[in-house]
């Protein structure tokens, strides 16, 4: 759903307020502190009151939404800019968008990418299954020369991100520490996210890989060579890493490591549910937890 069309189906905070109701409660009110139905309607407040424990709620309690001062038709408008922007947009771009402050922006979008949060979702990869890993952020030292420049530079305090990518299916990636690097680890992590009896699993030839045919089958790619040798090769969860670190410099500019995993969720989101019908009817279900 694009901004025009939440301008034409959400017009009113009453409207807006409507849609939620149908999603989380189908026509049954209920308190979401009790779970008791009976209630007595407030239709100037747009909220109710339970009787059994005396408490008064709306349909956005419990919700990224709880506690909004904003419209929610802005909340529905951030949504679809941020589902609609491939490489992501930023919080002061998003403020721009909405005419609020980058800080209620801020906010906004960490609270999305709450609901673009995939931890509980079990779906195990299956079929040629590649694995790589990538280093976001750092900074600048003296030591590594930039073909652009005379100026010697390294770079330093990268933090590595590990990802998998179903070849032509979804992706799983997360953040790990330089020292959680190891075969240990990377095994858990093919466990919880492959099917390890239905996968053949494609690297490239770095050293924590070398055990993986114990786990499952396990092809590699020797990079200094060449970059595919027919259908082996790593060319799938690049081209995600391509997206990924494009989306940082180009949007974010600098991403801390305290919010990393958000925003490779949110790339992994917008990633895995490219070809979804209603992609915003997903978010907001996942947003007010249907």
């Amino acid at each position: 759903m694009d901004i025009i069309e939440i301008f034409e189906v959400f017009p009113t905070q009453d409207a807006c307020i409507a849609y939620l109701e149908q999603i989380c409660w189908k026509g049954q009110p209920h308190c979401p502190y009790c779970k008791s139905p009976k209630q007595t309607p407030s239709p100037k407040e747009q909220r109710y009151h339970c009787n059994n424990c005396n408490t008064s709620y709306g349909v956005t309690v419990g919700t990224i939404f709880h506690k909004t001062h904003l419209p929610l038709q802005k909340w529905f408008l951030a949504v679809s800019l941020i589902l609609s922007a491939k490489k992501g947009i930023s919080a002061r771009q998003l403020a721009r968008h909405l005419k609020v402050h980058r800080n209620t922006a801020w906010r906004m979008s960490i609270q999305i990418r709450v609901a673009m949060m995939e931890q509980e979702q079990r779906n195990l990869l299956t079929g040629l299954v590649e694995m790589d890993e990538t280093y976001v952020g750092g900074k600048r030292r003296p030591g590594y020369t930039h073909r652009h420049s005379k100026k010697k530079y390294h770079i330093t305090k990268k933090t590595p991100v590990i990802g998998m990518i179903e070849r032509g299916g979804k992706v799983k990636a997360k953040v790990f520490r330089k020292r959680d690097i190891n075969f240990r680890k990377l095994s858990m992590m093919i466990r919880e996210n492959v099917d390890t009896k239905n996968a053949l699993l494609i690297t490239d030839e770095a050293n924590y890989y070398k055990k993986m045919q114990h786990l499952l089958p396990h092809k590699t790619i020797n990079h200094s060579i060449w970059y595919a040798d027919g259908w082996i090769h790593t060319n799938s969860i690049e081209s995600f890493w391509a997206l990924l670190k494009r989306g940082i410099i180009g949007q974010f500019h600098k991403v801390s490591v305290r919010h990393l995993a958000r925003y490779i969720a949110e790339f992994s989101y917008r990633f895995n549910h490219r070809d979804h019908k209603d992609i915003f009817a997903l978010t907001i279900q996942r947003g007010i937890g249907v």
